[in-house]
């Protein structure tokens, strides 16, 4: 069995446990760009609360929110954590957006971009890396690239995808080319759904990752 054969092999298993996965919220590209920073260091509920904060406060105005005070930013989104930090990379992030977008916020021009040059472009904003940028392009453009957490990380090494100890980073680079392209974002969403219920960092391993694991 070759590494795409297991891939889809572990994938099929995760369909029969948990379902086809919903597909991404449709929000505007520079919703996913500020969701994505808020994301950071922090869970799922506290990113949505501070989304839904910044929502409550400026609405759609990008321009309120690059003009801010930071102070104001910053109390607005607090319980995201890293709020001041987090305030200045959504600020930048839009003054860069605008500057590049002839004075509009949007990013919808990197869908004239391949993957490569679209990631390059993101990863240049202060504060978005390369998972950050990954999110965007896979989760709002549907470009075939491949998020990794901390749970895809946990599980690509338990399942004997990756090295063991392998950085995630390197994990990264090297699952977004293993794993076939018309299945990346359900295998993305499938590992945390199983990393959140199935096989925790508590846990040494489950059946699946004794399963795939030695293959």
């Amino acid at each position: 069995m070759d590494e795409q054969e297991k891939i889809r092999e572990i994938y099929q298993d995760l369909l029969g446990r948990y379902g086809e996965p919903e597909r991404p919220d449709q929000k505007s590209g520079i919703d996913w760009v500020i969701e994505t920073i808020l994301s950071q260091n922090t869970n799922d509920i506290n990113r949505d609360k501070g989304f839904r904060n910044l929502k409550e406060e400026y609405g759609d105005d990008y321009e309120a929110i690059e003009n801010a005070p930071h102070d104001e930013l910053t109390e607005t989104i607090r319980i995201v954590g890293l709020g001041p930090t987090k305030a200045e990379r959504i600020q930048k992030a839009l003054k860069i957006i605008r500057k590049e977008n002839d004075g509009e916020y949007s990013i919808e021009f990197l869908n004239d971009m391949n993957v490569e040059e679209a990631k390059n472009w993101l990863t240049e904003i202060p504060g978005i890396g390369p998972k950050t940028a990954s999110v965007i392009l896979c989760f709002h453009f549907g470009m075939p690239t491949f998020p990794v957490d901390t749970h895809v990380h946990r599980l690509s090494q338990r399942l004997g995808l990756v090295p063991e100890g392998c950085s995630r980073s390197k994990t990264h680079e090297i699952m977004e080319e293993k794993v076939p392209d018309d299945i990346k974002y359900p295998f993305h969403i499938l590992l945390i759904t199983h990393g959140r219920n199935g096989c925790t960092a508590r846990e040494d391993s489950c059946e699946l990752c004794e399963k795939y694991g030695e293959m």
